[in-house]
C-alpha cells in the first residue's frame, strides 16, 4: 500500500456588500492553524486571491455562493482549499 497523505485545509472568503456604485468588496483568509486574515489587500478579484494561494502550493476542492437580497444586497462566496502537508 502506498503512502497516505496528510492535508492541511483553509478557507477563502468573497464577500460584496452593498448595491450599486455603493459596494464593498472584501476577503478574508482562514489559515489551517485557526488563523483569520484580511488579504484584501493582496488583489481585487478571487481569481487574484486563487492564483496567490495555488503558487503556495494550495489546491481549490470546493467553491459555494450564498446571496441575499432582502437589505440590499450581500453574496459570500466560499472557496475551500487544501495541500499536503511537507
Amino acid at each position: 500500500m502506498g503512502r497516505m497523505v496528510a492535508w492541511e485545509y483553509a478557507l477563502l472568503v468573497r464577500r460584496y456588500q452593498g448595491q450599486g456604485r455603493n459596494f464593498h468588496v472584501s476577503f478574508v483568509w482562514y489559515g489551517p492553524e485557526g488563523s483569520r486574515t484580511d488579504v484584501t489587500t493582496y488583489g481585487d478579484t478571487a481569481i487574484a486571491h486563487l492564483n496567490r494561494v495555488g503558487r503556495e502550493g494550495w489546491e481549490l476542492v470546493s467553491a459555494a455562493e450564498d446571496v441575499n437580497n432582502v437589505q440590499g444586497s450581500t453574496e459570500v462566496h466560499r472557496y475551500h482549499l487544501k495541500r499536503p502537508i511537507s
